[in-house]
């Protein structure tokens, strides 16, 4: 028992040192951007040492892509909320759409997932972060609303890679002052076209 503890709060302490790492690096890659925030910079934001960084991150492109990472999956948590209703299919990718709008007005994220993310990681490496996130429950619910037509699993991908780029184009022009309800309403009117038997 003595032991379990031992390792449970050996893993407390290092998931808690994670954290404070990933905080502090993401307040940095927002306010700096990524080429401007050195990892003594993070450390001395953490208040920890650098080989408290490298054990837990291998350089600061992996503490970046783990920073992308927890804001996507921030962002897929927020859009399966606000979906977790008895909607139909084509209500729930609208909702959705609507919850991604919302989740992306979290300060910083635009920059960190879809300026930032796709210049220091890549165009695949962000699609990867996508697809563990949101891509497979987006190209369910398309397969959902067009049921019973079945849909070629590539084309499938198509559509949802396409409506993705959508939603993210949406995300920008709303950060730049556009109007939310516009953007909405427009992103419905093409689900319902792209669904549509």
């Amino acid at each position: 028992m003595q032991q379990e503890n031992a390792r449970r709060s050996n893993r407390e302490r290092s998931d808690t040192t994670r954290a404070a790492i990933l905080d502090a690096a993401r307040g940095l890659f927002v306010s700096r951007g990524y080429a401007d925030t050195s990892t003594p910079d993070i450390v001395a934001a953490a208040g920890l040492t650098r080989g408290a960084l490298y054990h837990h991150f291998e350089d600061k492109k992996a503490l970046f892509r783990a920073v992308a990472e927890r804001e996507a999956g921030n962002v897929a948590a927020a859009i399966e909320q606000a979906t977790d209703l008895d909607l139909a299919a084509r209500e729930a990718l609208k909702v959705g759409a609507r919850a991604y709008f919302d989740a992306m007005r979290e300060p910083g994220r635009i920059r960190l997932l879809l300026l930032d993310g796709p210049a220091v990681l890549g165009k695949h490496e962000m699609m990867a972060i996508d697809a563990a996130n949101a891509q497979r429950t987006l190209e369910e619910g398309i397969a959902e609303a067009m049921a019973p037509a079945a849909v070629a699993p590539e084309k499938l991908s198509a559509m949802a890679s396409l409506l993705s780029a959508a939603f993210d184009r949406a995300a920008l022009d709303i950060a730049d002052g556009a109007s939310t309800e516009l953007y909405t309403e427009t992103i419905g009117s093409l689900i319902d076209r792209m669904v549509a038997p």
